[in-house]
């Protein structure tokens, strides 16, 4: 039975656990102990969400080699920048269009945030050299991002075969991760019917507005900062590049939810423009971790949603810093589905937003991740292409051999 259910799309999935919750809330809201089901949810990915993070980028930092692949730098800043961008973006937009979410669960402040940029960082000091262990434990992002890396570097040192071994725990955990995530329709019944039953379908209408400044902060991203970025790296007319990676690349991607499953269509489409092989067949890859400028979007969107329904008053500085650290933040997350919401409560602590609190924005996103997550995916996959393509023009260009892009984009579309 459980074969066949996920031989089931987990996006047809989701729709039906969105449709069941929202039935079971209008029409017996008495059965309360159907919310169970969003408790368990909850708590199974508050368990399992600080190991991921904490093995994700320890692993990560374990297998970089120094020195390596220096020639794409001219990618790795598109994609560096790129996410820093869209992390900015999205909080502007937070901060112009303020929309507040309405809880599953009855929620307190544990605490207020703090009121300057000196207590933020004392506190992320004293936070982040906290035991590693207890970090885990307590949900702890901030030390458990800290203590990944310094281990990671470490790691370094080590043994091939010892790095393997890591890797190996890494891919367990993801798969467990990814069992949790199976799971994600019942969970959303539970929510939702918690939401439907309690607040009615005014809180449904609170997530419409959230998915509406979430795609629509993405949809700038791609097709207005984008582009300029693009426009900047080759000096020609950015849009028959940017609407064709959109097109052979965010499309796919957009009914898989996977930037995994989306690389090798990548690599045929960096083949169909002509780009070296010797260059995008390790950028293409890599941009699943260092280019995730729709996962920053989803980490300051629903950060700062948050804070706007906690009261939390957030300042200029404390907003840029959440850019840093959702750019940084974003480059760990995993290739699963809703790998992004698992950040959420990283950024949530830098506000003073307990783990309990956060790990309900976490379910929140799950509700709207249909959408949200589809869209995602979509912005951080075709922008892998883009980029790849672009850093390899601007290089050309740089050393005199300028490119037609226009022409290569027809050229592609010819052997599609």
């Amino acid at each position: 039975m459980f074969a066949k259910y996920r031989q089931t799309s987990l996006i047809v999935r989701i729709v039906i656990g969105l449709i069941v919750g929202a039935l079971l809330g209008v029409i017996v809201p008495e059965w309360t102990w159907i919310g169970v089901f969003g408790d368990l949810f909850i708590g199974a990915l508050k368990g399992i969400a600080p190991i991921l993070v904490f093995f994700l980028i320890m692993t990560a930092i374990s297998k970089y080699e120094a020195g390596a692949e220096t020639h794409f730098g001219s990618v790795i800043v598109l994609y560096l920048s790129a996410t820093f961008l869209s992390a900015v973006i999205a909080v502007v937009a937070s901060f112009i269009f303020r929309v507040k979410l309405v809880f599953p669960q009855a929620v307190h402040v544990a605490q207020s945030a703090p009121k300057d940029l000196g207590t933020v960082i004392k506190d992320l000091l004293v936070n982040a050299v906290a035991n590693p262990v207890q970090a885990v434990i307590d949900g702890n992002y901030l030390a458990i991002l800290f203590w990944a890396l310094m281990i990671g570097f470490a790691l370094q040192l080590a043994r091939p075969a010892t790095r393997e071994v890591f890797q190996d725990i890494t891919d367990a955990i993801q798969r467990v991760a990814q069992l949790v995530i199976e799971f994600a329709p019942v969970g959303i019944v539970g929510l939702l019917f918690t939401t439907i039953s309690q607040t009615g379908f005014g809180g449904v209408v609170k997530y419409g507005q959230l998915v509406g400044l979430l795609v629509g902060t993405m949809a700038f991203v791609y097709l207005v900062a984008y582009p300029l970025m693009v426009w900047g790296m080759t000096g020609q007319n950015p849009y028959p590049l940017t609407l064709w990676t959109l097109k052979v690349s965010g499309i796919p991607a957009f009914f898989t939810r996977s930037g995994a499953v989306n690389i090798p269509i990548n690599l045929k489409a960096a083949a169909d423009l002509g780009l070296n092989e010797k260059s995008y067949a390790i950028s293409i890859p890599l941009g699943g971790s260092a280019n995730s400028g729709g996962a920053a979007i989803t980490i300051s969107i629903m950060a700062l949603a948050a804070c706007n329904t906690l009261g939390i008053q957030v300042s200029f500085p404390l907003a840029l810093l959440l850019c840093f650290l959702s750019a940084l933040a974003s480059t760990g997350v995993s290739g699963i589905a809703g790998g992004s919401l698992l950040i959420i409560p990283m950024a949530a602590s830098l506000f003073g937003i307990s783990n309990d609190i956060a790990m309900q924005v976490v379910g929140i996103g799950f509700i709207i991740g249909v959408i949200q997550d589809s869209v995602e995916t979509a912005v951080n996959s075709a922008s892998d292409l883009l980029f790849t393509a672009a850093a390899e023009y601007h290089d050309l260009r740089r050393s005199g051999r300028p490119v037609d892009v226009k022409a290569a984009v027809r050229r592609a579309q010819m052997r599609e």
